[in-house]
């Protein structure tokens, strides 16, 4: 798609934009001409970061904190945002916590609210509360992240699979309550990915807590790496471009086309 400024004039807010995959498509989307509202719960330092690469890459960003969780706090922070930039026509539910990889026998009942919390409550407050602006702005685009653990139900991290899979009925709804408005709702299913919330994923999930360096893995990689950021975001991208404008309501998996 090389460089053009396909997405100029939309804004998009993402949440946990300022690391990770959240990262990789903020500053995608913005290269492409969007306005990003990175948005981030404890990490300021990450997200004003990526709102200065983004700057310095002749883009526009702000940066606006809120815990995906709580309903008020998303329903100031789209006020806010929605204010200042003068609406929201993409919306990219990425925030996500790691799952501790034990057994349903031995997960703490706090472990399994937080990450059902963050992972499906967080999405539905983030869309109940964009839809209003985003229903007047001709197209609207919401992705949601989730995660190739949907696919598998592997064993020790029900936590995760859970939230992922609520997320996922969420966004299924949305694509066909929102359609009438001209919304786009689609998910993008990564599997393992080159970030710290990787490592700890992949920590979990084969018992290696030494772990320090996912590159490690790439030999046993398809197309012999680890899937970095830039790819998952290259499929948000499409989603939001006019390629797809006949297109809602699916599930892209980003994995390389799984183990080998």
């Amino acid at each position: 798609m090389g460089e053009s400024k396909f997405l100029s004039g939309r804004v998009a807010l993402v949440s946990g934009g300022g690391r990770g995959i959240g990262r990789g498509i903020s500053e995608l989307l913005a290269a492409h001409g969007a306005t990003i509202a990175v948005n981030y719960r404890s990490d300021r330092d990450a997200a004003l970061e990526t709102v200065a690469a983004i700057e310095s890459a002749g883009g526009v960003a702000r940066a606006y904190e809120a815990s995906v969780e709580d309903a008020d706090a998303v329903a100031s922070m789209v006020d806010a945002m929605v204010t200042d930039l003068g609406g929201i026509d993409i919306l990219v539910c990425n925030a996500g916590v790691a799952s501790r990889g034990r057994a349903v026998a031995d997960t703490d009942p706090g472990e399994v609210e937080r990450l059902l919390a963050t992972h499906a409550v967080g999405p539905h407050h983030l869309a109940r509360c964009a839809l209003p602006s985003m229903r007047t702005r001709g197209r609207g685009d919401i992705v949601m992240i989730s995660s190739v653990a949907t696919s598998h139900m592997g064993a020790n991290g029900a936590p995760y699979s859970m939230g992922k899979a609520a997320m996922e009925a969420l966004a299924f709804t949305l694509a066909k309550e929102e359609r009438q408005h001209g919304i786009h709702v689609n998910v993008v299913a990564p599997g393992l990915v080159e970030t710290d919330m990787g490592l700890r994923l992949a920590r979990a999930m084969t018992g290696q807590r030494e772990m320090t360096d996912l590159r490690a893995l790439d030999k046993a990689s398809p197309f012999g790496r680890v899937c970095q950021p830039l790819d998952v975001a290259n499929v948000v991208l499409w989603l939001c471009s006019d390629g797809a404008g006949y297109v809602t309501g699916q599930r892209i998996e980003c994995d390389g086309g799984g183990p080998r």
